[in-house]
């Protein structure tokens, strides 16, 4: 059986599996459509939210990206993973004792303004919405490899699944399909990663076989590893970072960005008590260490095959022929996803750092004219296990498993998205007295819209899946959390400040991102090339890169609402009591939209 025939059935019977358990939860209401109905136990909510947060960035572009930075690019770990703890020990509980089905309506009544809803729904819609092309993009790389389509093609295939489940099945349908896709994602991460580890270092277990020695050569991995990019030119993989206030804005940017990530809070609103809510997060971190721990292993031994791929022999004198490539390099150059330009015209492929100085005469030396082999970092992951000579079924599932990532979480940022527009601004403002079949009917157009919306967004991405996605933590955190923060913790901010501070963190940030990678992502509109020397400090050495300043537009946020909060009004008695009340997450009812 061809490797393209088993691609489909794995991509195919997986596809079936989604869409006949939408069909089998059909959301009949709006509670069930935004909240599942409020009954969903919390070790399957763990589930649901850990394959919702574990999306195309986690499984395809995380450990790509690790792969190409080594250790400097650490930070994606450490901030997603250290923001869902803050996630589940600072806001998941309270929200839930609120019991409203939105993050927008739990501003709205909280700073007791319609106004701060709106800007809420914007600040959701924004960030959501830059989430969603990263996850279209991952999928569009997926489905131009394993369905031999272009990545065009497959992001439209995509749009088209997740039309059919989340629209039909509203979040009673995309929970129980996110606990499907969660099974399929890590039985098809884990897998790979264990095939991989036991040919690199004998060791079955990924996180043990990265602190493991490598056979061939005797000497630890990470060793290695160092050695062999050392000769190419590049930093050493475990190299320290030399701006450290970046990488720490950076991971702070990523760790209240996912506390401020509407689609995961969303789903604590879905269990039935506040108990559950903390169970919900206590067994979500179970099931998302499981990858969260193996990345790392994946990336390393990802880099080192390529590289080793691409130097058969050790000696980097000595590369591999164009002509006697290997099928897994022909398979994705059909994808585009990786180029070869013979630039000295001898046949060879000459894979190596020509941004180096140091390294111009060294490669002068060898008659070498420039990097010959362009590798998208999306595509490690997905190709790892052909780099590896893996049987045809494991490159199949691992094809099920990143289209499982991308279309779980884009899903639930659809759902969010939808929500934020149906609940809260056309319920929530323009009509009041809306019918529940009417707001219900709104939700699943907005949701359509979005869904076209967003594939479009994702043909053309501004970075790659995890890069777009740390925008959208940037955007959540400069905007998001910190309302939540302030309206959980604090009684003295009022709605004047929360409005203003969202406004001011959202708005810096968003210029920021805009003078460096484009206004709204448009090629070619950007007023600064996005380089260190050119970012904020960035001439003192310590330059404040677009994807870490999330932070900085937080504390933007926090310090805007604070000031005007105290020279203005303090909020009414009753929202005072309100905050008091919520502060003790206890004798929560369901989640209510009223």
């Amino acid at each position: 059986m061809s490797q393209f025939a088993i691609n489909l059935i794995f991509v195919g019977s997986s596809f079936a599996l989604y869409i006949a358990i939408a069909i089998w939860a059909r959301a009949g209401s709006t509670k069930e459509f935004y909240v599942a109905g409020g009954g969903v136990n919390p070790v399957m909510n763990g589930m649901a939210t850990a394959a919702d947060w574990m999306s195309a960035a986690s499984f395809i572009s995380m450990a790509g990206i690790i792969a190409a930075g080594g250790y400097a690019t650490s930070s994606y770990l450490m901030g997603w993973t250290g923001g869902y703890v803050l996630l589940a020990m600072l806001l998941a509980p309270y929200l839930r004792k609120f019991g409203k089905f939105t993050v927008p309506e739990f501003i709205g009544d909280r700073f007791y303004s319609k106004n701060a809803r709106f800007v809420a729904v914007a600040c959701l819609i924004i960030a959501s919405v830059t989430y969603v092309i990263g996850q279209m993009t991952g999928a569009g790389v997926a489905f131009s490899r394993f369905l031999e389509v272009e990545s065009d093609t497959g992001l439209i295939i995509a749009g088209i699944v997740v039309f059919l489940y989340a629209v039909l099945g509203g979040m009673k349908g995309i929970t129980y399909t996110q606990v499907a896709q969660y099974v399929v994602l890590i039985i098809a991460y884990t897998i790979p990663a264990v095939f991989i580890s036991l040919q690199l270092t004998g060791n079955f277990l990924p996180p043990l076989g990265l602190f493991s020695n490598h056979l061939e050569s005797g000497m630890p991995l990470l060793h290695k590893l160092d050695l062999v990019v050392r000769e190419l030119g590049f930093a050493d993989y475990t190299a320290d970072v030399p701006n450290k206030l970046n990488m720490v804005l950076f991971t702070l940017s990523l760790m209240i960005g996912t506390a401020g990530l509407p689609h995961v809070i969303i789903r604590f609103f879905t269990v039935p008590k506040v108990s559950d809510a903390r169970w919900s997060a206590g067994w979500a971190l179970v099931f998302i260490a499981l990858l969260y721990l193996t990345a790392p292993a994946v990336a390393s031994m990802a880099r080192l095959n390529l590289l080793t791929t691409i130097y058969p022999s050790g000696e980097v004198t000595n590369p591999i022929d164009y002509a006697h490539r290997p099928d897994w390099v022909k398979n994705w150059e059909q994808t585009g996803l990786i180029t070869f330009e013979d630039k000295n015209g001898d046949g060879l492929i000459q894979l190596y750092n020509d941004q180096s100085e140091s390294y111009k005469q060294v490669a002068t030396e060898r008659g070498w004219k420039g990097n010959e082999l362009t590798v998208n970092n999306d595509i490690l992951v997905l190709a790892n296990p052909e780099i590896a000579n893996l049987p045809s079924w494991v490159i199949g599932l691992i094809a099920a498993g990143g289209l499982a990532a991308a279309l779980s979480t884009a899903a639930g940022l659809l759902l969010a998205i939808s929500s934020a527009i149906s609940h809260d601004l056309i319920k929530g403002s323009i009509n009041p007295n809306i019918s529940e079949k009417n707001e219900l009917r709104a939700a699943r157009i907005s949701m359509a819209v979005a869904i076209v919306v967003a594939t479009w967004l994702g043909m053309n991405p501004p970075g790659f899946a995890a890069q777009v996605v740390a925008l959208a933590f940037g955007i959540a955190a400069a905007s998001i959390f910190p309302a939540l923060m302030m309206g959980i913790f604090s009684k003295r901010v009022n709605n004047k400040g929360a409005i203003a501070g969202m406004l001011a963190g959202l708005l810096s940030t968003m210029v920021y991102i805009f003078l460096y990678l484009g206004w709204f992502f448009i090629p070619g509109t950007a007023a600064f090339a996005n380089t260190p020397e050119n970012w904020l400090l960035g001439s003192m050495g310590y330059g404040i890169s677009p994807l870490s300043f999330g932070a900085i537009g937080a504390m933007i946020n926090f310090i805007v609402a604070f000031a005007v909060s105290s020279v203005t009004a303090a909020p009414p008695k009753h929202i005072q009591e309100l905050v008091e009340s919520v502060r003790y997450p206890k004798g929560a009812g369901v989640a209510t939209g009223h």
